[in-house]
């Protein structure tokens, strides 16, 4: 295949700076629609981007109906898309900065356009992929995906995971289905020296939340004799990791009750022992303030309150309520740990949101850690959107 062989998609006036400084994302705005026209594009087709002045400015594929109408694959005018060729490499590459950090084989394997494949995720649980398509281009490659997936890593099944919201903004139907091999219903893998059962099929994203693994490390100096409230907790990788790490007591709170199951039957497994509380995170810390209970390492992690800008108010007043009725149930001198995963949340506004908590309890916080996401979810330097996860760790004493 020729590069003549890819229609071009032709930039307004300067409108191509951007690319120019690594970011990899063209908005619909930017196209010079007069020379090119969207609608002249199917979701998914391959383009070669160039600016004003025809300068080439890397392989793309597109999605005319999208905001975010083009996405750049590879800025090597002689290294096409077209085939596996260009997934195995980038694979290969992936994987070789997760080898060098993970002994084990559980990680984020590819993180979109951190790893220069947007629009993908794929997790590694041992032997089996778990894959999350969120865009029509990479839709539309799925079958090469499958092939690179198979070569690089070949591993005994992979799953599709594809029903994600952001499916929608593209158009694309949300779906799970098994692209070969047999996947389990759930599957085994060790953090910390805990083993969890993690639901690939019908958990949370991909099953776990491998980009909390870092913080949750680094909580666990702190939780030896301690009591420890994990809200949100999922599976309870905050909570049982305390209790392994030497926790005196544990409460998992989830509004989950599969999830609930899934955490007493870890804690069973390792034995270990938890408390659970099924419940809304915010009548579950009315509750137990109002019974006046008090915890040495209070963990909050939520979903994301802000999904969109527009959802900006209401989430960051979202947050500052959390923050207030979590911290007003840490014993003195204990931690609150206080984590976001909207993008869109500024990490001043997070730290203002513990601040503010302190002010209205009369209390004083310190900062003592300021945490991100783990490694396997490297930050693209051009791209602020891969830069997500806040996590802070303050502790609290009396004024």
């Amino acid at each position: 295949m020729t590069t003549s062989s890819f229609p071009n998609l032709k930039l307004k006036h300067n409108e191509e700076r951007r690319l120019a400084a690594g970011h990899q994302w063209v908005f619909s705005n930017e196209v010079d629609t007069a020379v090119t026209p969207l609608n002249a594009f199917k979701a998914g087709d391959l383009c070669r981007v160039v600016s004003d002045r025809d300068k080439f400015m890397g392989f793309a594929y597109i999605n005319p109906h999208a905001l975010i109408s083009a996405r750049i694959l590879s800025r090597d005018p002689n290294y096409e898309p077209g085939d596996a060729t260009l997934f195995i490499h980038r694979l290969q590459v992936a994987l070789a900065l997760r080898e060098r950090i993970y002994p084990q084989k559980n990680y984020r394997l590819v993180y979109g356009e951190s790893d220069q494949l947007p629009g993908l995720v794929l997790d590694r649980f041992g032997e089996v992929i778990v894959g999350q398509i969120s865009t029509a281009g990479m839709e539309a490659m799925k079958d090469h995906i499958v092939a690179a997936v198979k070569q690089v890593i070949n591993p005994t099944a992979m799953l599709w995971k594809n029903d994600s919201g952001a499916r929608e903004l593209e158009g694309l139907e949300p779906y799970v289905e098994t692209a070969f091999g047999t996947v389990p219903t759930t599957i085994t893998i060790e953090e910390s020296g805990v083993r969890f059962n993690v639901p690939v099929h019908d958990g949370q994203k991909t099953g776990w939340f491998f980009d909390q693994a870092i913080n949750r490390q680094s909580l666990l100096k702190y939780v030896k004799g301690a009591k420890v409230l994990d809200v949100f907790s999922y599976l309870g990788a905050w909570g049982l990791t305390a209790a392994k790490a030497g926790a005196s007591e544990v409460t998992c709170v989830d509004s989950s009750a599969k999830a609930l199951e899934l955490i007493s039957q870890a804690a069973q497994i390792n034995g270990l022992t938890v408390n659970t509380i099924k419940g809304d995170a915010f009548d579950v810390l009315t509750s137990l303030h109002q019974q006046d209970k008090k915890f040495d390492v209070v963990v909050i992690d939520p979903p994301a309150f802000i999904k969109r800008k527009k959802d900006i108010p209401k989430g960051e007043a979202a947050y500052k309520r959390l923050n207030q009725l979590a911290m007003q149930l840490v014993e003195r001198d204990g931690l609150l740990v206080s984590c976001s995963c909207s993008y869109h949340l500024e990490p001043r506004v997070l730290v203002d949101a513990v601040q503010r908590a302190a002010r209205h309890l009369n209390k004083f916080a310190q900062i003592i850690e300021v945490g991100g996401q783990s490694p396997d979810h490297p930050i693209h330097p051009a791209i602020a959107e891969t830069h997500y996860l806040k996590a802070f760790t303050a502790r609290v004493v009396g004024d």
